[in-house]
């Protein structure tokens, strides 16, 4: 693999400003005026915007997908056709962890989906939470790309080429989706009913 440098560190600095700006929208922003599915598509899209370009050919949500949640409980059924906040901000939810976790694991963490005030907590909740992780991303690997940023505070752990930042970025990736799936599996659980974590 051959990558340009300057143009990886352009890419980074430009991405760490777009991420620290990024934020999933208030619950009070999302429409509840009951929107067709086409809508709710090109809204998802606009709300999910960080997917780099090169990406977004791979939809962010189909018209089946959504169907296929409703079928199975994760939303609640829209009402003649439409789609209402609570639709959404539980799409904005499965959408944004879909990107780690299987759909079996994710409604694990999802609310009722009929109890309008536990999903505006549960969602407020999930966006800050998501705001607060978008910071802590940037900055980490800010310091992680230090070498590549041309910084002159380098840490030890910093890489030194592009092929190392993305071989740390998989297998980080891999390591935060087992540890989400080991922590959703001690739901209901304590150390009588055999919830006691180990490492295989």
């Amino acid at each position: 693999m051959a990558y340009d440098t300057k143009l990886i560190a352009g890419k980074l600095r430009r991405w760490e400003k777009y991420l620290l700006a990024y934020r999933l929208p208030a619950w009070d922003t999302i429409p509840d005026i009951g929107l067709y599915m086409e809508q709710v598509i090109d809204l998802l899209k606009g709300y999910l915007d960080y997917m780099p370009p090169e990406l977004k050919e791979e939809q962010i949500i189909t018209g089946a997908a959504i169907n296929n949640y409703v079928r199975r409980g994760y939303l609640p059924m829209p009402v003649k056709k439409r789609y209402y906040r609570i639709h959404i901000a539980h799409l904005i939810m499965i959408c944004t962890l879909k990107q780690s976790l299987s759909i079996s694991m994710i409604r694990q963490m999802l609310p009722a989906a009929d109890d309008e005030a536990l999903v505006r907590r549960a969602y407020e909740s999930y966006a800050a939470r998501h705001a607060m992780t978008t910071t802590y991303f940037a900055s980490e690997i800010r310091k992680l790309s230090a070498t590549l940023l041309d910084h002159d505070d380098v840490p030890e752990t910093a890489v030194s080429s592009p092929e190392e930042l993305i071989a740390f970025s998989a297998i980080l990736a891999g390591f935060s989706r087992l540890f989400a799936e080991k922590l959703l599996l001690l739901d209901d659980k304590d150390l009588k009913t055999g919830g006691s974590i180990e490492v295989n």
